[in-house]
């Protein structure tokens, strides 16, 4: 008779912004779906409502409930406003450094907790490098959580390492990635500020303290798939020398239990009345901040090409003046204009549902690695519209290598647009125009729809990213025995 595998504890550890805690959610259900797994999740009293709400909903739909330890965060003594726990509260970039001051002085509680608890591994994001000390203390394996694609992995680590950007002249001279499997260019404006300046700071620093904790880890823990990216795969382990398990698209298998009032949202019944790839969905994210002028562009844009759409605007609520505010940032009478043609969603959208909607035809999106594994999972070719982190190599992920999208344009990386550096409405209509009918189209929507296909296959039982997360485990259980 065969003996039951003895319980797998596995504790994950989000960064506190909704970017990384929503894909860390998913892939500790897909770890607590399995036999014997038990999942936690650490976070804070303010950020606990993004794990409460799906376990009061998996009670009902019998999904795998997920165990929630809530440490005290320390706002006040990192120089942060009361009561802000959330990279999205902050007024401005200056005070990111605090945030993550503050995310460090939760080292103590974390230690206080493994001692206690002694969890089997520690999933930590990687903006908590000090993990990995705080695991090895007690024997305990830390695999850390990017939310990048392989592809961006590689191509970070190749530029930190060889500094390909001191090879050329000036800012918009392009240069070439070395050693990676495709010839990729980028500029020096297209990467991080702080990586190609002589001197130390913070941004750099943390970036080095990102990858000396990854190297001395047990391993790095992917929301990817091997057959979207399999040269890139390849190359993290066997050029980078990096562990690494592909179990993603991991939003796929963990659909809201909240299905019907999603199907209720006034914009997915305005979808039902629109032809197959008929809609322009645009989106830039949660945290991409925009200022008045660039959202002026983008609505000239999206009128003169005459084209169908459905548009997010956030972080649009900073005015009391709210009236006001709408008519300094859309043309006057925009609306009224494209009344029935279009729709401008205010705050929260249902994303997934709606790039999944036949109707959508195409994506325009600021790169970040959720929403482009949604736009490819969902088989949408995509307009892409990078700002800052990892952004810009996602961009060439999607244009290049995969060839689903087509760029708009955007030449240096920032976390604070500016009017300088915007893109003119003529660039967004000519954009628009070659995403919906240009001679490429056809072969760009096939590409698509079969990157859907696989990443739906990826995850099914046999899949690769099925397959790649059951290896995982079991070698989480040998580790477990081994020290017993």
């Amino acid at each position: 008779m065969a003996v039951e595998a003895q319980e797998l504890h596995v504790v994950f550890f989000p960064f506190l912004s909704h970017g990384h805690m929503i894909p860390t959610l998913h892939i500790a259900r897909l770890f607590a779906a399995r036999d014997n797994v038990k999942a936690t999740i650490i976070t804070t009293p303010l950020n606990m409502a993004t794990f409460t709400k799906p376990n009061e909903n998996s009670t009902e739909t019998g999904a795998p409930i997920i165990n929630i330890q809530v440490f005290k965060f320390p706002a006040k003594e990192a120089g942060l406003p009361d009561g802000c726990e959330n990279p999205d509260q902050l007024s401005g970039p200056g005070m990111i450094k605090n945030f993550f001051k503050a995310t460090e002085m939760l080292n103590e509680q974390l230690e206080q907790y493994l001692e206690k608890i002694r969890p089997d591994c520690l999933v930590a994001d990687m903006f908590y490098p000090w993990a990995t000390k705080c695991t090895s203390k007690f024997n305990i394996p830390r695999l850390v959580f990017h939310g990048f694609s392989c592809f961006s992995l590689c191509a970070q680590e190749v530029i930190r390492l060889h500094e390909p950007y001191n090879n050329v002249s000036s800012d918009d001279e392009l240069f070439v990635l070395p050693s990676i499997p495709h010839e990729i260019q980028l500029t020096r404006l297209q990467i991080p500020e702080a990586l190609r300046i002589e001197e130390e700071s913070f941004l750099k620093s943390t970036i080095n303290r990102v990858i000396e904790s990854e190297v001395e880890s047990y391993g790095v823990i992917v929301n990817s798939f091997y057959e979207l990216e399999p040269d890139y795969a390849e190359f993290f382990t066997n050029e980078l020398g990096r562990k690494a398990w592909n179990i993603g698209p991991v939003s796929v298998t963990n659909k809201s239990p909240d299905v019907k009032a999603i199907d209720k949202h006034e914009c997915l019944k305005w979808l039902n009345s629109k032809k197959p790839n008929s809609v322009i969905y645009i989106c830039f994210g949660s945290t991409a901040r925009s200022i008045d002028p660039q959202l002026h562009e983008i609505a000239m844009g999206l009128e003169s090409s005459g084209k169908q759409f459905i548009w997010v605007v956030r972080n649009k609520s900073n005015s009391n003046e709210e009236g006001k505010n709408e008519e300094v940032w859309l043309p006057p009478g925009f609306e009224q204009r494209t009344e029935g043609k279009g729709l401008i969603i205010r705050g929260w959208a249902p994303q997934v549902s709606i790039l999944e909607h036949e109707a959508i035809g195409a994506f325009v999106t600021h790169c970040g690695w959720n929403s482009t594994l949604e736009g490819i999972t969902a088989g949408v070719p995509m307009v892409t519209w990078p700002m800052f982190a990892e952004q810009f190599y996602n961009e060439k992920l999607v244009t290049e290598i995969l060839k689903i999208g087509v760029p708009v344009g955007v030449k240096k990386w920032s976390m604070m647009p500016s009017v300088e550096d915007m893109i003119k409405g003529e660039a967004v209509e000519m954009a628009l125009r070659e995403i919906m009918d240009g001679k490429e189209v056809e072969e760009m929507r096939n590409r698509a729809n079969k990157l859907k296909e696989m990443a739906w296959k990826a995850v099914e039982e046999g899949g690769s990213s099925y397959s790649d997360l059951s290896a995982l485990i079991n070698e989480l259980r040998n580790y477990q025995s081994d020290q017993l």
